[in-house]
Formats: C-alpha cells, structure tokens, sequence
C-alpha cells in the first residue's frame, strides 16, 4: 500500500478538481476572450475560479492574477516589485532561506546593482520581524520573504514584518513566498498586511502549471509575459482554464475544511515526532509551528539511504526541496545545522488526505531502517 508523505512537494488532485478540470476541457473548452457563446462561457467559468481563489485567499478578484507556477508569482513580485520601487532605493532585504525562484531573482537582481541584505533565520526556519527592522534603510524598496519555509515549516510573522515597516514609514513594498502557507496556517491578505503575496495550486490539491499573485489595489506591476490584453492587460497569455478551474474547486474545498485539516494535520505531526523522538534516541529535529511539514534528521545515516529505503516501502518522503532535485540543502546549511545532521535529514509532508495508517507506517519504516541500517 502507498504512503505518500512528500506534500511539501506536491498534492495528490482532489476528486472536486480533477472534476473541475474535466469538465473544463470537455464541456467549457471555449477561449474566455472570444466573444461568442463558448468564449463568454469559459469566460464566466474563469471568473468563477478567480473568485473562489480569491476569496480563499481573502481578497477582492480584482488583485488576483493568475499565472503558471508559485515560481512565475515569485519572479514577477520580485523583478516586478524591485522595478516599480526603485525610486525609493535599490536596496533589499531578503534571507538566506528563500525558495530558489526568490533566491536566483535576488541574484539577477544583485548583477544590475542592487544591495540585497539576506538575513539568517533563526532555530526554525523563520525570520524575525526584529532582524528585518535592524536591516530596515532609507533606501530600502522591497523587502521580500517566505510566510511558510518549505523545508522546516518554520513560520515568518509576515504580519508583524508589515506593522514594523508602516510604524517605521518605510515606503519599502513587501512580498511573501505563501505558496507553503495558503489553507496550511491562518492568513489572508488583509490580515497580512503585504502588497504582494504568491500562492500556488498544485500544494492545495489542485494541478501543477497554475499560480496566483496578488497584487495590492492601487500597485501597478509592469507585465512580466507581454502580448494579449489577458488578466486585465496584467499577464499575456490564454487562460489554462482547466487547471484554473481545479484551482478555483481545491481553494473552495481547502477553505471549507481548513479548520478541521489543520487540526488534523497537526496531530498528526506530533504523534510522528513523539513516536520517533521514542525510537530513535539519535533523532533530530526542527521544531516548527506549520502543521504540514516536519523536518527530521537521523545523523549518520545518509538522506538518499533512507529515502531508499522507504521507498521500497512505497513510503515515499523528500530530503529538501523538490526543486533542488536532491541536491543538499541551503536552508539547513543557513541554519547552521552539523553536515551530519543535514546529511541525514528528512522532510516529511503531510496534507488534508493524510491518514494515521500512513504516519504509523512511516513511523516503523523509518524505525526498522534505523535497526537494520545501524548493524550494516
């Protein structure tokens, strides 16, 4: 039996968005901007969709923009946000454990002569609102950071940061990566307080090749696709209304049923953590407040040994980001974690669809590979 634990990375697709999409490619498969019967249907479809994305996200419609990735959202706030505030400076702050679609941008940006400031984060993962303060300038245009780290699921108080910078009259935007947090921990735009926030379908259970960015009312971002007059003049391109229309359905169901899943979600990480504190005295582990993501390291025996391991298992868990494709972690490495430590780290995912069944397997697989490993 599978036991898929890897959520961080992606989700399985809900039975209401895979429904969604279906009926989208099959039944309202017209172009939205055509000006027919089919076109001002797939046209009302889409309106929908932004609709209940946007209202998961605590937001009016308009200041959404669809996109294909978390990592397209990432690099349009930031390129984008960075080009729109440049008269305020060209200086950034950041930190050292952003996603590497926020990273790579901050490093493009450092090549045409930005400052940018990252800052270490602290046990969990996450940075703190003082740290952010202390950097604060003049100069600075754009301070940019993930609400939810996606490898420990240390939170960032994104809130506290947006008080600190309308008490401190920075004129500095800000931007967080909430591509983790959206329907995992509470939020919503309002509440938070940015002017741009990144979200992502395929970790809520809709499919992969579709995003959000909001985009404050009243902020005015240049296009980063040019062409067509699509997302308001705000994002060229056809639509991928199938996969908008998941998006929309996976938004509506995780809403409805985020209290319930959080709480499950949390209970479950803790009763992996307590078995396994139990079991294995050499564990290690991040403590952190996102219900969804535990990171554990088991020092000395290696990530790739383990994961291999449960694999075989069909218990399926990552090492660090996906989109590093296993290479080592630059999170754990900026929290100056022991290189045993990170060598042998985990990262477990959990989701809305995660069972008992498959903590407890992960539990005794993990607890078997520690045995059988350790007299190798």
């Amino acid at each position: 039996m599978e036991h898929y634990l890897d959520n961080a990375a992606t989700t399985a697709v809900c039975p209401e968005a895979a429904e969604a999409a279906l009926r989208a490619m099959t039944e309202i498969y017209g172009n939205p901007s055509s000006t027919h019967a089919k076109g001002r249907e797939a046209a009302k479809l889409l309106a929908s969709a932004r609709g209940e994305v946007a209202g998961a996200l605590g937001c009016r419609p308009e200041e959404l923009v669809f996109t294909s990735c978390g990592s397209e959202s990432d690099n349009w706030a930031l390129l984008g946000g960075a080009e729109a505030a440049r008269r305020v400076g060209r200086h950034i702050i950041s930190s050292l454990v952003e996603h590497d679609a926020v990273r790579k941008g901050l490093d493009l940006l450092e090549q045409q002569g930005w400052e940018i400031t990252r800052l270490a984060p602290d046990a969990s993962g996450a940075v703190r609102a003082e740290d952010v303060k202390a950097a604060l300038r003049e100069d600075t245009a754009l301070v940019c950071l993930m609400l939810v780290n996606n490898e420990t699921g240390g939170v960032t108080d994104i809130a506290g940061v947006a008080r600190m910078l309308r008490a401190e009259k920075s004129r500095a935007l800000l931007h967080t990566d909430a591509v983790q947090a959206f329907l995992k921990v509470p939020f919503s735009a309002k509440t938070l307080g940015a002017d741009m926030i990144s979200v992502s379908g395929h970790k809520i259970h809709a499919p992969k090749g579709v995003g959000a960015l909001y985009i404050r009312s009243g902020l005015r971002l240049k296009p980063f696709v040019v062409g067509g007059g699509q997302e308001s003049g705000r994002r060229a391109g056809t639509e991928a209304v199938p996969q908008i229309a998941a998006f929309g359905a996976a938004a509506r169901v995780g809403a409805e049923q985020m209290a319930e899943s959080r709480a499950r979600m949390a209970s479950l990480k803790a009763g992996i953590l307590e078995r396994l504190r139990t079991e294995i005295p050499e564990l290690a582990w991040i403590d952190s407040a996102a219900p969804h993501i535990l990171s554990v390291s088991l020092p000395g025996w290696r990530s790739e040994v383990l994961m291999n391991y449960l694999e075989a298992r069909e218990i399926f868990v990552s090492k660090s980001s996906a989109c590093k494709k296993g290479g080592r972690s630059h999170v754990l490495e900026a929290m100056g974690l022991p290189s045993r430590t990170i060598d042998g780290a985990l990262r477990i995912g959990l989701s809305r669809l995660t069972t008992p069944e498959d903590a407890q397997a992960l539990c005794q697989a993990l607890k078997d590979a520690h045995d059988t490993l350790a007299h190798r």
